[in-house]
Order: structure tokens, then sequence, then C-alpha cells
């Protein structure tokens, strides 16, 4: 009797472990999720200062 009492128990703490690091890796995902996020506003912003440096630059070319 012993025996398949120790085999539910380390299925349990088992499972147990499994949800944990399950909990873990969603919570890790979800903080990798916003910084790519966070990452890509600022990329987008950068390319659109980039942009208008580049009109002001080609203009003031232009008007040499």
């Amino acid at each position: 009797m012993f025996w398949p009492m120790f085999a539910v128990a380390v299925g349990f703490v088992g499972l147990a472990v499994l949800g944990v690091l399950a909990v873990r890796v969603f919570l890790e995902a979800r903080r990798l999720g916003v910084q790519v996020a966070d990452s890509a506003r600022r990329i987008n912003r950068a390319a659109e200062d980039l942009e208008r440096a580049a009109v002001s630059t080609a203009r003031s070319v232009d008007s040499l």
C-alpha cells in the first residue's frame, strides 16, 4: 500500500512543479512581449525622426 501512495504523491508533486514552471514561463513570455512592443514603438519613433531629418536635409540641399 505504501508504493501506490508514494507514486500518487510523487505524481502530484511533479504536476505541481510543472504548474509552477508553466506559470513562470507564462509571466516571462508576457514580460518579453511588453519589452518587444516597447522596442518596436521606440524603433518606429526613431524611424520617423530619421525620415523627418532626411526630408529637412533634402530641402536644405535643394535650396543651395
